[in-house]
């Protein structure tokens, strides 16, 4: 059966290191969607229309360049490779999108259609990198649609690959922000061209050679990722921020500006922050709680985690933190050190709750004859008793 312990040892604990205060203020966004996700721990900090499926803009470009950034790994093509460039590429020049300036009889290389596609938010760069993938677009999105379902991307569909405005085009915030995890946590050699603030393919642009990243240039650990903006979308950005030992990542949209996207990209940085913490809880091998040992020389059995129990809390909150230990049990003897015997959840008011694993603090053997007998006439009295 499952047993259910409060550890009262961790919650004196986690009382004297977080101390007394206020619950972190919650963070008023004027985004119509959001979701922020710190990537250290794993938390998932604010969620405001998150899952809903929604014009996506040139944030959708992300996915064209994991894809292209899938290509590279598996050796099908390398950043010198080179693809043609199609009437229909060059299209899109002249539509008033962002572009890297493309022309017919153009050979760009992998590299710089990487460089384009980021830097310069071109549509061109991703038509490019479709066609040269999957032969035309609309083989490519196909392709996108399924990859993305493959590494978690629930409410994502493509019709495109630049995000050119289609009611077939749909993403959600959380969507966007797995997708820049998966890049950063899958392609840490090719994730720095997202902090390059400029591109100027052949030096043909007349503006927009600059990345629109609008928190590159703050020092506030900001590397990435890309911004995006349709009249049906509004303006929007996904963006990730590294500080010491914690790097977050956010999706938004739906805002009315450059200038208001700017300011809410760093509003959501500097509140994840300044009103989150990741503390030390409790080190490897502190005592958290004891678990009921069956037919053993001892009782019970000392539970601990395996390392240190790092969490990401509310930076002045302590009131609304709880945790219970879950096991399976009585466990039966004999028991290893270091085998995980229990789950340990914590609860935090306003956040997912946190699963740390626990391992038994010392080798349990098993009891000795007599003890053996004992427990057996024990187990036949009850039986007996409750007949």
């Amino acid at each position: 059966m499952h047993r259910f312990l409060r550890p009262f040892a961790s919650l004196c604990l986690l009382a004297l290191l977080i101390g007394l205060g206020l619950p972190a203020r919650a963070f008023d966004t004027q985004a119509t969607a959001a979701w922020v996700y710190d990537i250290t721990t794993h938390t998932v900090l604010m969620d405001k229309n998150g899952e809903a499926p929604v014009p996506p803009a040139s944030m959708s470009k992300l996915m064209t360049v994991n894809m292209l950034f899938e290509a590279l790994k598996d050796g099908r093509v390398s950043m010198d490779t080179t693809f043609g460039v199609s009437a229909h590429a060059v299209s899109f020049t002249t539509q008033g999108g962002s572009t890297m300036y493309l022309q017919e009889g153009d050979r760009p290389t992998v590299k710089d259609l990487i460089q384009g596609m980021i830097v310069n938010s071109g549509n061109d760069a991703c038509v490019v990198a479709a066609e040269g993938l999957a032969g035309t677009e609309a083989a490519f999105a196909d392709q996108m649609t399924e990859r993305g379902k493959a590494i978690g991307l629930e409410q994502s569909h493509f019709a495109n690959a630049s995000g050119w405005p289609d009611p077939q085009q749909r993403m959600s915030m959380k969507d966007l922000g797995i997708l820049g995890d998966h890049i950063i946590e899958t392609y840490p050699d090719l994730y720095p061209v997202f902090s390059q603030t400029e591109f100027n393919y052949k030096n043909r642009a007349p503006a927009n050679a600059n990345n629109r990243n609008p928190l590159l240039k703050l020092n506030i650990g900001a590397d990435g990722l890309k911004t995006g903006h349709t009249d049906e979308a509004g303006y929007g950005m996904v963006g990730s921020v590294k500080q010491g030992d914690r790097r977050i990542i956010f999706a938004f949209t739906g805002m009315t500006s450059e200038k208001d996207r700017a300011s809410e990209a760093e509003r959501i940085a500097t509140w994840a922050f300044r009103q989150f913490a990741l503390k030390t809880v409790a080190k490897a091998g502190t005592h958290i709680a004891d678990a009921e040992v069956f037919m053993g020389d001892a009782a019970t059995v000392g539970l601990v985690p395996a390392s240190d129990l790092r969490l990401l809390l509310p930076a002045l909150a302590q009131g609304d933190i709880s945790a219970d230990v879950v096991y399976a049990g009585p466990i039966k003897a004999p028991v290893a050190k270091g085998t995980k015997l229990a789950d340990l959840i914590i609860h935090i008011t306003g956040l997912q709750d946190g699963h740390v694993d626990l391992v038994a603090e010392k080798d349990i053997g098993p009891a000795g004859f007599v003890s053996r007998l004992m427990t057996a006439a024990n187990q036949l009295r009850s039986r007996y008793l409750g007949g």
